[in-house]
C-alpha cells in the first residue's frame, strides 16, 4: 500500500471511528490525488473529520490552499448516493420486510439489530449496484463500536441465514477487520475473515463509484433492432461475477431485475 492510500485509510480511520494514527507527510501533489480519491468515494466528510482530529500532528502539511477549497466543499454537503435497505430478490424482500414487521412489533423488540441488518442490507445494496462504499462500510462500523453491545447477534445471526446473505454480511465484517482494524471478536458474524475483502477495497478506491443499476443497457436504434450500452453491460457482470459467492441469490436477482428495467424502458 503506498503512502497516498496508507494517509487516506489514516483519516478515515480517525474521521469515522476516533483512531489516532500519526500521518506521513506527503508532497502538494500527493496530498491533491489523495483528495481526489476522497470525493470519488463520496467520504469527504468523514476525511474532513479526521484532518480536524489532526490538526494538531506535526506531520500534517496539507496545503492551506487545499484546505481552503475542501473546506468549502464540504459546508456545502455531498451528493451522497443512497441505495434504500431493500433486497433485490422479490421474495427475500418480502421476508426481509416480515422480520422487520415482527421485530418492531415484539415484546422484546432489539431496535440495534434491526439497525444492524439495515445497514448490513444497505451495503448489500450499494455494492451489487456500485461497488464497495466505504462510507456505508464505516457506518456499520461506526455502530457496532457505539452499540454493538446492545445488538443480539444470535438473533441477527438467524436473520442473516433466512435472507441468504450471511457471507455478504462476512464479506462486508472482513473489510472493517482488514482495512480499519477491528477485532475479530468485535463483530460476532465474521466467523472467518474473507481473503479477498481488502483487495477489493484496493480495487474499489481506484474507480470512482459509479451506480450502473439506472443506466440503460439497451435501446432500440432507427432500424429497430436492439443495441446495447456494452460498457454498463460489462461493468455490470463483471461485478456480479465478482460478488456473486458472497450473495448468489441476490446477486442474480439484481442483475436480472437491472436488465428487465432496462428492457422495459426502451424508448421507441
Amino acid at each position: 500500500m503506498d503512502i497516498i492510500k496508507r494517509n487516506f485509510f489514516r483519516l478515515l480511520r480517525s474521521g469515522a471511528l476516533q483512531n489516532n494514527e500519526t500521518l506521513e507527510r506527503m508532497s502538494a501533489y500527493k496530498w491533491n490525488k489523495l483528495f481526489l480519491m476522497v470525493k470519488s468515494q463520496d467520504v469527504l466528510s468523514i476525511v474532513m473529520n479526521g484532518v480536524t482530529n489532526h490538526a494538531n500532528d506535526i506531520m500534517m502539511n496539507i496545503p492551506q490552499y487545499l484546505l481552503d477549497v475542501l473546506n468549502e466543499e464540504n459546508s456545502n454537503g455531498q451528493n451522497n448516493h443512497e441505495i434504500a435497505s431493500q433486497m433485490s430478490n422479490y421474495f427475500l424482500n418480502k421476508r426481509y420486510k416480515k422480520i422487520r414487521e415482527k421485530e418492531i412489533h415484539s415484546i422484546d423488540t432489539s431496535v440495534e439489530t434491526l439497525e444492524i441488518l439495515k445497514i448490513i442490507v444497505m451495503n448489500e445494496a450499494y455494492i451489487l449496484n456500485c461497488g464497495i462504499s466505504l462510507r456505508l462500510i464505516l457506518e456499520l462500523g461506526s455502530y457496532l463500536r457505539t452499540k454493538g453491545d446492545k445488538v443480539d447477534f444470535v438473533k441477527l445471526d438467524l436473520w442473516l441465514m433466512k435472507l441468504h446473505i450471511k457471507r455478504m454480511a462476512q464479506f462486508e465484517g472482513s473489510i472493517l477487520i482488514s482495512v480499519f482494524n477491528f477485532e475479530k471478536d468485535e463483530i460476532p458474524f465474521v466467523q472467518k475473515i474473507e481473503p479477498a475483502a481488502e483487495r477489493f477495497v484496493q480495487r474499489s478506491i481506484i474507480h470512482p463509484i459509479i451506480d450502473t443499476s439506472k443506466e440503460w443497457h439497451f435501446h432500440q436504434g432507427k432500424s429497430g433492432f436492439l443495441k446495447n450500452n456494452s460498457t454498463v453491460l460489462h461493468r455490470n457482470i463483471s461485478r456480479s461475477l465478482r460478488y456473486i459467492g458472497y450473495a448468489p441469490i441476490e446477486t442474480t436477482s439484481n442483475f436480472i431485475r437491472n436488465m428487465a428495467h432496462s428492457l422495459s424502458e426502451i424508448e421507441e
